[in-house]
């Protein structure tokens, strides 16, 4: 199971190569202790270097007397970008952390977003790839987001996406203090004319939703409170929470104007999956926001 956890640390071990072979079998045999997957994730997220460079080639052919350099972290060396954080990379997919203000998609020529920065990143390290859409994050929604690096892998999520993806979890700032320490909301979404997206508890011709929600912390103002999606509805953690009468503080379009950090406080921090081509369990979690925690302490900005 490949687990990923950011480590602010860049450091690498340098090997010395003893014989010949291809570099995964090398890695393999020689990194003791040291589980197949990860040798292969740190492979893939250019966490190797032969000689200086970075390789990313399983069968690169290693020479008696290269050096290697071996990243301590998964962590992308390649990648810098002020609203994407790449997480895990591999010939199939990425993972990265969506800053918020940032949209998912293009919906208009010359603004930023995260496929267009991953698609500069994959022209930039040479890839023969672009980034595949799998599913969206509001734009001021931050977080944890998965893109296919071509159409076959793309089509695996698309058409088994709920035994693929079998666990999201959200965390979010409610304004006021929630009165249940967990439950269940499901109804109808459906957009009006002005592409709001509003709730309904019969069948309104729009989609079915369902959230799980858990208190996690709560004061007289504000609540930390965790969202567990069974389906990925435009808005929908925000439509809920309205009709929980804790709408997210932030939401300038669903909100009641509680607004103590100045953004929208979402964000997607757990993301557990299998890998749609090797079957991998994989499991990816951010820490909660410091400034979510700063809320329910009576600290804001």
């Amino acid at each position: 199971m490949i687990t990923n956890k950011y480590n602010p640390r860049d450091r690498y071990d340098l090997l010395e190569v003893q014989y010949d072979a291809p570099l995964l079998e090398y890695l393999i045999k020689e990194m003791k202790g040291v589980s197949k997957s990860k040798v292969k994730a740190t492979l893939s997220g250019h966490g190797i270097k032969v000689n200086g460079k970075f390789v990313t080639q399983f069968d690169y052919q290693l020479r008696k007397g290269m050096r290697i350099s071996i990243s301590k972290t998964k962590k992308n060396n390649m990648f810098r970008n002020r609203f994407v954080k790449i997480v895990y990379e591999d010939k199939y997919i990425v993972v990265v952390e969506k800053a918020t203000g940032i949209l998912s998609v293009p919906t208009r020529p010359g603004i930023t977003n995260v496929k267009s920065v991953l698609d500069k990143y994959f022209r930039d390290s040479h890839q023969n790839c672009n980034a595949h859409v799998v599913h969206r994050l509001d734009r001021e929604t931050s977080g944890l987001m998965v893109f296919a690096k071509d159409i076959k892998t793309q089509q695996i999520f698309e058409y088994d996406w709920t035994n693929i993806v079998y666990d999201r979890k959200y965390i979010a700032v409610l304004s006021g203090e929630m009165e249940e320490d967990e439950g269940t909301i499901a109804n109808w979404l459906k957009d009006d004319r002005f592409f709001v997206t509003y709730s309904s508890p019969v069948d309104n011709g729009g989609k079915y939703a369902v959230s799980h929600f858990r208190t996690l912390r709560r004061s007289t103002e504000h609540s930390l409170v965790e969202f567990t999606l069974e389906s990925g509805r435009k808005n929908q953690i925000r439509v809920h929470s309205c009709d929980l009468g804790h709408p997210v503080c932030g939401d300038n379009r669903y909100g009641n104007g509680d607004d103590p950090i100045h953004r929208l406080c979402l964000e997607a921090y757990i993301l557990r999956m299998f890998h749609p081509v090797t079957h991998e369990r994989m499991e990816f979690e951010l820490p909660i926001p410091s400034q979510f925690k700063m809320i329910l302490n009576g600290k804001t900005l």
